[in-house]
């Protein structure tokens, strides 16, 4: 597997922000690659500054076609494949969360690093009929603020950047999703107060 990996990195590097796409589309539809996305961004930036942009923006429309297929296949069905292969209390909570939370439940963990579990709001989102452009604007926005973030650690701090996010991913990560946390239930707050007035 690491040399699968090793050589999906390289054919990335050479196909710059198109081998992002296609490792962002894989990574977060049916294979895994943790942290590759994250650490060729890095690598990619320190290298072309000037392209920070045009390669967040590349992994980021990978990453949400990617979740885009995901979703489908559990609009499609996926329910039953929830049920096989999670407990039955994790999926309700799962679709309780989503009925009192919204896009939260996806936006939150989009930002979070490896090792946190984020296909599974991906499946639950299919299954709890999310509206898909919402869907897809959640995916988008989340993880642009991530790649984004990761490239100007790039542009700043060159090659330590990569160290710096293995070291500090947890923090960084749980830093972004307690902003995202904490805006999303002040809008949701603001709304209900909206409609009882």
């Amino acid at each position: 597997m690491k040399t699968f990996v090793s050589w999906i990195q390289g054919v990335a590097v050479t196909w710059g922000g198109p081998g992002l796409l296609v490792i962002g589309f894989l990574d977060s539809s049916f294979l895994s690659f943790p942290e590759v996305n994250d650490l060729l961004i890095i690598f990619m930036v320190t290298r072309h500054k000037h392209l920070l942009l045009y390669y967040a923006l590349m992994a980021t429309i990978g990453s949400m076609l990617g979740c885009l297929a995901l979703y489908y296949v559990a609009r499609k069905g996926g329910e039953a494949f929830l049920r096989k292969r999670f407990r039955e209390s994790h999926v309700e909570s799962g679709l309780k969360l989503y009925r009192k939370y919204g896009l939260l439940v996806v936006i939150v963990p989009a930002l979070l690093p490896p090792p946190a579990p984020f296909k599974i709001f991906v499946l639950l989102a299919g299954v709890a009929a999310v509206p898909v452009w919402q869907f897809a604007a959640a995916v988008f926005t989340a993880r642009f603020v991530r790649y984004f973030g990761e490239g100007l650690l790039a542009v700043y701090y060159g090659d330590a950047a990569g160290d710096f996010v293995k070291a500090h991913a947890k923090e960084v990560g749980l830093g972004l999703a307690a902003l995202a946390l904490a805006g999303g239930v002040i809008w949701i707050a603001w709304q209900r107060r909206k409609a009882r007035s």
